[in-house]
Formats: structure tokens, C-alpha cells, sequence
């Protein structure tokens, strides 16, 4: 490996930085991102059982937005459950806007990696194409300097595209699954308001 990286020169280093970066946001999103700790199955059916036996105390309303994303949208509708129907939608919107946001975390950052590796791959490729023109003098050719000036410039290039190609296929895969997140808790949200407003009705 040590010899890899050798070959493929000083450039290379930023684009090993970025691939650590990359391979530890990946990590991070598939662990944060599930749907037992976004979403949990059956949230809203405990919530409104616990709701139903305590009602909506403060002690209550933190502990359902500490459990969980989802929590702190039914956290949000519950702490208005006495206003009319549009305040209670309202104020879950607001809330959700706020976990969509919390959501997104790091993938601007792992979709910057996915764009800008194969550029870093490309300004490996131009260093060493000069170390391959520096290489021709007036006595003929540095065999060695240009040999050395290939191995930078394919290497980079081929490490630039291991490094973007997964780095992408992660970034759209989180996208979709924090848009489907949103979408399964608002409609959890929307049974909530159903619940509150059919039971005061």
C-alpha cells in the first residue's frame, strides 16, 4: 500500500484525507439514519396510550422528543393539542422543518467529496503530466522521472474515481432515505392531529 501511494506522489494525500472523510460519514448516516431510530414502527400508538393515561405534561412531552426524531414532531402536536386543527399542523411543520434539517447533516458535506474527488483525481493527472514534459530534456528522456510522472497521473486519476463513484452512490442513497424518512413521519404526524381533533369532536 505504502508503495501505492508512493507512486502516485504528493498528490495523492488529499484525496486519501477525503476518502477517511467520505468512509467516515458513510458510516455515521447508515447508523443514524435507520428507521428504528428516526421513525420507530409503532411510535404513535405508545405515545397516544402513554398521552391517553398521563396527558400532556411537560415530563411527558420531553420524554417523546428525546426518544427519536419522530418524537419531537408528536411532541410538537401534543404540546398543541388544545389549539384548533391549523395551529397544531402548523407547529408540526415548523418542527419537521427542523428535523428535515437535522437529517441532512453531513450529506452537503459527503456530496462535496463525491463532486470534487475526481477534480483532485485530474489535478493528480496535470502534475504528473508536467513531470512527464519536465522529464524531456535536450540529451533525450528521464526514464525514471518519466516514469514517475505516469504512475502519478493514472494513479490519481484511478484513486479520484474510487473515491467519488462510492461517495455518490452513498450521497443519492441518503437523500432518497432522509425524503422517504420525512415523508413516513409526516404521515405519523397527520394521524396524530386525526387522533386529537376525531377524539375532541
Amino acid at each position: 500500500m505504502w508503495s501505492l501511494i508512493q507512486a502516485a506522489g504528493w498528490p495523492i494525500w488529499p484525496l486519501i484525507f477525503a476518502s477517511i472523510i467520505a468512509l467516515a460519514l458513510i458510516f455515521e448516516r447508515l447508523w443514524s439514519l435507520r428507521q428504528a431510530v428516526v421513525a420507530p414502527a409503532g411510535m404513535v400508538d405508545r405515545v397516544l396510550a402513554e398521552y391517553r393515561q398521563v396527558g400532556a405534561t411537560p415530563a411527558f412531552l420531553d420524554q417523546v422528543a428525546a426518544q427519536a426524531p419522530l418524537g419531537r414532531l408528536l411532541a410538537a402536536g401534543l404540546a398543541n393539542v388544545r389549539s384548533p386543527r391549523a395551529v397544531m399542523k402548523e407547529t408540526i411543520e415548523e418542527v419537521g422543518r427542523i428535523v428535515a434539517h437535522d437529517l441532512d447533516r453531513f450529506l452537503t458535506t459527503l456530496g462535496t467529496i463525491a463532486a470534487m474527488a475526481p477534480l483532485l483525481g485530474l489535478f493528480g493527472t496535470v502534475v504528473g503530466m508536467i513531470e512527464i514534459f519536465g522529464s524531456q530534456t535536450a540529451a533525450g528522456s528521464n526514464p525514471i522521472q518519466l516514469a514517475h510522472g505516469i504512475s502519478v497521473a493514472l494513479y490519481n486519476t484511478a484513486f479520484g474515481l474510487i473515491v467519488a463513484i462510492p461517495s455518490m452512490i452513498f450521497y443519492r442513497h441518503f437523500r432518497a432515505k432522509v425524503d422517504a424518512l420525512i415523508v413516513e413521519m409526516e404521515q405519523q404526524a397527520i394521524r396524530l392531529v386525526d387522533f386529537a381533533h376525531g377524539e375532541r369532536s
